[in-house]
């Protein structure tokens, strides 16, 4: 990306959406309202998140079922009132009957984009971005092998340029560990966690600096047996306090430990181009070792089995690609909407080819 917005494949500048009003609507998931954010900053659109507001009754019914009416588009006090944006991103499975309810509200004007599979077909909204490990595919559907994400090269730049006061003074080398917890696919057991304890003790009595962050899904043991590991070894351990020093820490580390449950700080440590080092659990989505395997054909992963790695690549950042994409599709549905004509060659099929994993 430079300085003014995406830069497409072959180096052009895509339309300008500076003017264009956005929404971002999701059921509050930071990661699904995270993938939204990175896309709508990477376009350099202002916009309003847009939050489906807890308890609404036909929420389960998604993503086929209908709106809570009092949400109904253009109703005061409703979660979709005021006048309709001219792009909409979404994200979950809660937000699709919402932007469908924005879609016809407003004749088809304004632009529709879902990330990851709505579940309900490829003509669901007018861009659709997934993962390249997931089956949906269409003319509309755009692919790439990381999610989108806020963490940019300009606040990586920037973290670097003023580090945080809390973790400059620390030794080098600096690791970054990046810790998940339970989901629906999978839960921690005893042994991944002395597992994991015990690899990073490793490191710190190498003379490693761990920065460690968790997860409101961490369980409770294994948060407090990593606070005892930075308290007897050295190093940070985030509390909650204070400002959320995640970005500082990628920005600083000398590699980066992750946990295999979350594909999306996976795809956000390969944007720093620093080493990545994962901590597989078993029962992992199998979906997401997919793009583990494209990461360590890439060069930038190894599993973490206590030991730091030797690698080397370009960093992996998906977000201006996508938005680059969707930024053209956006204009061509500008230009379909008013009639405009374009002496523009015909727009590549979306989905670039990619070997399977």
């Amino acid at each position: 990306m430079n300085e003014t917005g995406p830069v497409t494949a072959d180096g052009s500048v895509p339309p300008d959406l500076a003017h264009a009003r956005a929404w971002i609507v999701t059921d509050g998931k930071a990661g699904d309202e995270n993938q939204c954010i990175g896309i709508a900053e990477a376009l350099g659109v202002s916009y309003e998140r847009r939050r489906i507001p807890k308890g609404r009754p036909l929420t389960w019914m998604a993503p086929w079922g209908p709106i809570d009416p009092r949400d109904a588009p253009g109703r005061a006090g409703g979660m979709l009132e005021g006048p309709l944006p001219d792009l909409l991103i979404a994200s979950g499975r809660r937000a699709v009957p919402y932007l469908r309810a924005v879609r016809r509200a407003s004749g088809e004007r304004t632009f529709t984009a879902f990330l990851k599979d709505p579940r309900t077909g490829h003509d669901t909204a007018d861009f659709i971005w997934v993962p390249d490990y997931d089956d949906l595919r269409g003319p509309n559907v755009f692919t790439t092998l990381t999610a989108p994400h806020p963490v940019s090269r300009a606040r990586l730049d920037a973290a670097r340029l003023t580090p945080d006061p809390r973790l400059a003074g620390l030794p080098w080398p600096r690791i970054a560990v990046l810790i998940g917890g339970d989901s629906r696919h999978l839960r921690y057991r005893k042994t991944d966690m002395r597992r994991l304890v015990r690899d990073l003790t490793k490191l710190a009595e190498g003379g490693c600096s761990l920065m460690l962050t968790v997860s409101r899904r961490t369980p409770p043991d294994l948060r407090t047996a990593l606070e005892n590991l930075v308290r007897d070894k050295g190093g940070f351990f985030w509390d909650g306090s204070g400002e959320n020093p995640y970005v500082g820490m990628l920005a600083i580390a000398d590699h980066i430990v992750v946990t295999s449950d979350s594909a999306n700080m996976v795809g956000e440590a390969a944007s720093t181009g620093v080493p990545l080092l994962l901590f597989d659990l078993p029962r992992t989505y199998i979906r997401h070792r997919r793009m583990f395997a494209g990461l360590a054909m890439a060069g930038a992963l190894k599993p973490f089995i206590g030991r730091l790695e030797a690698l080397r690549y370009a960093p992996i950042d998906a977000t201006p690609t996508i938005a680059a994409a969707l930024a053209e599709a956006y204009e061509r549905h500008r230009q379909g909407m008013t009639g405009e004509r374009t002496n523009a060659p015909p727009a590549p099929a979306l989905s670039p080819a990619r070997p399977p994993f």
